[in-house]
């Protein structure tokens, strides 16, 4: 039976422009070149903003994924993943949330940053191409570069920023997924740093075939021993988390996510998983908070997808708790504790008003 994915996705399929033109700003757009490219061979560039250099985020952009004929045509509807890093989804001037620079409730305004873009399908973690058989019969060779892309970013912020010591490593919906691989990376590359990290929009994963993917898309071949079980394994994204916190206990580790998010809801329709997606946020959770000391986590209600770098970043609170005070707790380097919309009167089914 064919899936369906929330109308939100479709977006992705109709943001496929070149950037817009903006005037001069602070923003410096990088073409690494070598091994690096977006899915369908195109070229890879991210964005970086020089700031405050002792202070720095590094995000990990979202925007689906793809492992299968169906999924990865971009001519299919829905699309289900971003193709190319030439569009405006893959630029943080379209972005509202930490990339509102001139917003003075923004924690993080007078950081320096590193975008991440994201265009290859694999939740910046692929490191292979792969061919697919598409349902006309025809074929498609997908570019799963996104470790190539994502260590070339961050070769460039060892080089560039190399004197940062407190970094906030986050990511948006599949950037999320990453996030905490790459919180041990950055680690290695700033051993004095104090690190954070925070995922948002996909902590309500659960599916048996979460280690196939990361097969098929090469990730094995190259993941970090840390970020494995111990025969080897990644059978859910909670072992990214917690062997990233066994190796870098230092660390702290934090979620976000909205509890009935369509597109994660999507997702688990397409990888058989449950649908119960808050249930699974719960279970989820309370499997790392047991195992990572001081996990934080804030879950609001209603059903849209990622926080940062949205609008309602300064609008949103669940149970009393404002989500920009939040973050500005976790990336203080205090716990910011956890917040569930469960706990408020209002509930979980509707979004903050």
């Amino acid at each position: 039976m064919p899936f369906r994915l929330p109308a939100v996705f479709i977006s992705f399929s109709l943001a496929l422009f070149a950037l817009p033109a903006f005037a001069e700003d602070a923003w410096e757009t990088i073409t690494p070149g070598g091994e690096t490219s977006c899915a369908l061979g195109t070229p890879y560039s991210f964005h970086a903003r020089k700031a405050d250099p002792e202070k720095l985020v590094v995000f990990f952009n979202g925007g689906g994924a793809c492992w299968a004929g169906q999924t990865c045509d971009p001519a299919v509807e829905p699309t289900t993943y971003v193709p190319s890093a030439q569009m405006g989804h893959n630029d943080p001037r379209t972005h509202k949330g930490i990339f509102d620079l001139g917003n003075p409730a923004n924690p993080v305004s007078d950081w320096s940053m590193v975008f991440v873009s994201y265009c290859t399908g694999d939740v910046h973690l692929g490191e292979t191409d792969k061919t697919y058989g598409k349902p006309d019969g025809s074929e498609i060779t997908i570019r799963h570069r996104g470790h190539a892309n994502a260590h070339a970013a961050l070769e460039w912020m060892k080089e560039n920023i190399g004197g940062a010591k407190q970094v906030l490593v986050a990511g948006s919906s599949a950037g999320a997924i990453a996030a905490p691989v790459y919180a041990g990376v950055v680690s290695k590359a700033y051993p004095d740093a104090t690190v954070h990290q925070l995922g948002d929009g996909a902590g309500g994963y659960s599916s048996p075939k979460i280690g196939g993917l990361l097969a098929e898309w090469g990730t094995l071949d190259f993941l970090p021993v840390w970020a494995r079980n111990a025969d080897g394994s990644v059978v859910s994204f909670n072992d990214f988390y917690i062997g990233a916190a066994t190796q870098f206990p230092s660390i702290s580790f934090a979620q976000y996510d909205a509890a009935h998010d369509g597109v994660q809801i999507g997702f688990q329709q397409a990888l058989q998983g449950g649908t119960a997606l808050h249930e699974q946020m719960i279970a989820n959770r309370a499997t790392l908070s047991e195992a990572i000391p001081g996990f934080a986590s804030f879950t609001a209600g209603g059903d849209k997808h990622t926080i940062l770098r949205a609008p309602y970043l300064y609008s949103y609170s669940a149970n009393g708790t404002s989500f920009v005070d939040w973050l500005g707790t976790l990336i203080s380097g205090e716990n910011a504790g956890t917040v569930d919309c469960a706990d408020s009167d209002a509930g979980c089914d509707a979004a903050p008003s």
